[in-house]
């Protein structure tokens, strides 16, 4: 059946976007790309409503939300009143929050004994020794909270170079986590690219020369790679606990198991379909497919 779909992004030449309109094309379905920060929105109890370039956005059967980590807090409101229109959204927009909120995130992830680097949280240290002690010592990871991309996070090989980073973290009044650096993953991680309760690809992404971070955006390889059952169940239980339909769970292998290092709401599709050779964007369509259909018509609110 022929479905009208809508794409909440900011650039539509950018390549996970292209590559979800191909899909969608492909498959028969009318779709469109929607700026987030152009839509404004008409807050009514009887009919509420979205508004993009003076038109009132009607008659869609889903979207598919690419919110970038700038625009966080208005793509979360756009999608909470696609919600409350009764429209099927991949991505909710409680899980996206939950995502993007790092402490949060752990936190979740902490309370259903999902493994990851030994974490902690601060803002104003007193004494920050401590605190590096508390992970474990140097070398130690150091990441601001709002960082994205492998920005904003450091690695700290002395405990004085850490006590330096901390200072100036402080300084900036901004809130930072400390982890243990997991020496044997040795600059490599995986991606799992979840969709539903499924793992489709996995690659294992390595950082560039001097880097120890293995962000593509970075200059990172990627390869494919194998999943163990127990990086597979992993996966699978970090997109669920964070309540995403599609995520990319970052993991990275260590002596005593899969640690997670992050679960990304809005995972980009250009490493992992190149480095798989799989058509990620088609699957993404294959499950609203299959999932978008029960809501339609029906008008769900929420909190």
């Amino acid at each position: 059946m022929k479905m009208k779909l809508g794409i909440l992004s900011r650039n539509k030449n950018l390549y996970s976007t292209r590559r979800l309109v191909e899909a969608a094309t492909k498959r028969g379905h009318e779709v469109r790309v929607i700026d987030t920060l152009k839509c404004h929105m008409d807050i009514n109890s009887s009919k509420p409503g979205i508004f993009f370039k003076g038109e009132r956005l009607e008659g869609y059967d889903a979207v598919i939300p690419r919110i970038g980590a700038s625009i966080t807090d208005y793509g979360t409101a756009v999608i909470r009143q696609f919600e409350m229109m009764g429209v099927y959204c991949l991505t909710e927009s409680i899980p996206l929050g939950r995502s993007r909120d790092k402490l949060r995130a752990l936190q979740l992830l902490s309370r259903k004994g999902l493994g990851m680097p030994v974490t902690g949280f601060a803002h104003d240290v007193q004494d920050a020794r401590a605190l590096i002690k508390m992970v474990g010592g140097s070398p130690v990871v150091l990441k601001l909270l709002s960082g994205t991309q492998g920005r904003g996070v450091v690695l700290a090989e002395t405990i004085k170079a850490a006590e330096s980073v901390i200072d100036a973290f402080t300084e900036l009044g901004a809130d930072f986590l400390v982890q243990e650096f997991i020496k044997e993953a040795g600059g490599s991680d995986v991606r799992a690219f979840v969709i539903g309760r499924r793992v489709v690809a996995a690659m294992e992404r390595s950082a560039a020369d001097g880097d120890f971070r293995s962000n593509l955006h970075r200059g990172g390889s990627a390869i494919v790679t194998k999943l163990t059952p127990e990086e597979r169940s992993t996966a699978v239980k970090a997109a669920s606990t964070m309540g995403l339909n599609v995520a990319g769970v970052d993991i990275l292998r260590s002596s005593r198991g899969p640690l997670i290092m992050e679960v990304n709401s809005s995972p980009g599709l250009r490493g992992i379909e190149e480095a798989t050779g799989k058509d990620i964007a088609g699957r993404i369509i294959d499950y609203i497919e299959e999932n978008a259909r029960p809501s339609r018509g029906s008008r769900r609110t929420r909190g």
